[in-house]
């Protein structure tokens, strides 16, 4: 069983950035892709970024590409999502979830069923 537990969230400026993370435990953390999604008040919970098990491949929500960039660092068991250049429809809980199917590419790890474990959200306020 993986725990993952996000920090970093907050309230911000528009325009100005934050930096989430996502702990894991509990497995071995190369084994997952590791995904970022959020859900506004009202809204279906929405992909931000996928990550490889590896690092090397990345894939990002039209919404976010060129301002968001997810990493992991398997030395820390964690995943990160900078975020820069936010915007107040960025405003959201942002969950970190992991995904231990790999029949597929990661590119298309963009729905929220192909993920076994979800951690509990960090809310990201932007103020316009």
């Amino acid at each position: 069983q993986v725990q993952l537990v996000e920090s970093g969230g907050g309230l911000v400026q528009a325009g100005g950035s934050l930096r989430l993370s996502c702990a894991a435990s509990g497995g071995t953390f190369s084994n997952y892709r590791m995904g970022w999604f959020r859900q506004a008040p009202g809204k279906e919970r929405e992909f931000v970024a996928v990550i490889s098990r590896s690092g090397a491949i990345t894939h990002y929500a039209d919404s976010v590409k060129g301002r968001f960039t997810i990493s992991r660092d398997s030395a820390k068991n964690t995943v990160y999502l900078q975020m820069n250049s936010l915007k107040s429809e960025d405003t959201a809980v942002y969950y970190c979830a992991a995904a231990r199917l790999s029949s597929i590419p990661t590119t298309a790890t963009t729905g929220p069923t192909a993920y076994d474990y979800w951690g509990q959200g960090t809310q990201v306020t932007v103020s316009s």
